[in-house]
This record gives C-alpha cells, sequence and structure tokens, in this order.
C-alpha cells in the first residue's frame, strides 16, 4: 500500500471530532481525505473484542465499498480501577445519542468508593485496501481522572482526563499540543513510519 499526493484516503468514522483530528494529522500529505459519514457509508456493527479488532473491521468495510484505501480509528478510555472499562465500549457508554456528558458522569459513579484514579486512552489505526488485509497501528497516552470535566476542546472524554506530567485536561489543551502527545498522535506516529503516505 502506497499513497501519493492528492490521493484519496478514505476515513472509515462517522465521529466529527475524530475525523478532524484525523483531517489535521492528514493535513502535511495533501491528500484528499473523505469521511465514511460524508459518503453515507453504513456503520458497520463492531463485533470485535479489541481496539485493532474493530478498526481492522470498520477499515475494511469502507475500502471494499469505495474501492479506495481506507484508514479506521477504533479508541477509548481504559480506566485501571474498572478493569480497563469502558474500553472498547468507550462510545457505547455515550448511548445513541453519543453524549458523552453522559458517558463521563457514568465513569465518575462508576468510581464511587474507589480512590484509584488511573487511565489510559488507546488508539488503534488500521490501514485497508479494497482487497486485502488491515494494517494495525497502536498507540496509548497514560494518565489519570479528574472530576468535574474541565475544558470545551476536544471530544469524547477529553475533559476528564490528565495525561502524566500535564496539568490541564485533554478537553483544555491547545489542539496542537495536544496532538503531539494522544494516544492518535503514538499511533498515527508508527503510521507515518511505514512509509505509506508521499513522502
Amino acid at each position: 500500500m502506497k499513497l501519493a499526493r492528492g490521493d484519496t484516503l478514505v476515513v472509515a468514522s462517522h465521529n466529527a471530532g475524530k475525523l478532524r483530528e484525523i483531517r489535521e494529522l492528514l493535513a502535511p500529505f495533501a491528500l484528499h481525505v473523505v469521511g465514511a459519514g460524508e459518503l453515507e457509508l453504513p456503520e458497520p456493527e463492531e463485533t470485535e473484542d479489541s481496539f485493532a479488532g474493530n478498526a481492522a473491521l470498520k477499515a475494511r468495510a469502507a475500502a471494499a465499498a469505495t474501492g479506495h484505501l481506507a484508514l479506521s480509528d477504533d479508541s477509548g478510555l481504559a480506566v485501571a480501577a474498572l478493569n480497563g472499562a469502558p474500553g472498547i465500549y468507550s462510545a457505547r457508554w455515550a448511548g445513541p445519542d453519543k453524549d458523552f456528558a453522559v458517558a463521563m458522569a457514568r465513569v465518575e459513579r462508576e468510581l464511587a468508593g474507589k480512590t484509584e484514579r488511573s487511565a489510559k486512552f488507546v488508539c488503534a489505526l488500521a490501514l485497508a485496501a479494497p482487497h486485502g488485509a488491515a494494517q494495525i497501528f497502536e498507540g496509548e497516552v497514560h494518565g489519570h481522572l479528574v472530576f468535574p470535566a474541565r475544558g470545551t476542546r476536544g471530544f469524547g472524554y477529553d475533559p476528564i482526563f490528565v495525561a502524566d506530567g500535564m496539568t490541564e485536561t485533554f478537553g483544555e489543551m491547545e489542539p496542537a499540543k495536544k496532538h503531539a502527545m494522544s494516544h492518535r498522535a503514538h499511533a498515527f506516529a508508527k503510521l507515518v513510519k511505514s512509509e505509506i503516505f508521499p513522502s
């Protein structure tokens, strides 16, 4: 798999915040980036039991449907005191309306009476061609949770997550600062090293 400048890359996501972050990470490569939602592709049911498995499933579905290379991201929050939950169910905790205020409130409720606040964000990126297996690139960022939520930047669980060595939540952090250190950034750095993108 190799991309040239101007080539189309489908991002297999209907999440506007996730699509925005991936577009910003891809900007230096001058690709034509289009989201699955913009193409009105159906969202495949996530039936795998890992971030990598679900990312591969989504990337393969988008590549097969469009005939283009497809990049998918499956990511979420893993809370140590909750045995890694919500994990691959991070989006589902936000309910059918994908309201992450609901999801963050649930995390806070589940942690009631527990003093342990360590957590990590996990990201698996999958790149798939229309006919072939997906390549997987994974990244993590470790930190702890804070309540109440702070900040309106980012998306998802960002307002309750403080990365190790930082004082701001991802919801308070300048986007460029977050992009330099996030779980998605770590996975993306591995993807770039694979030399799939144009130089």
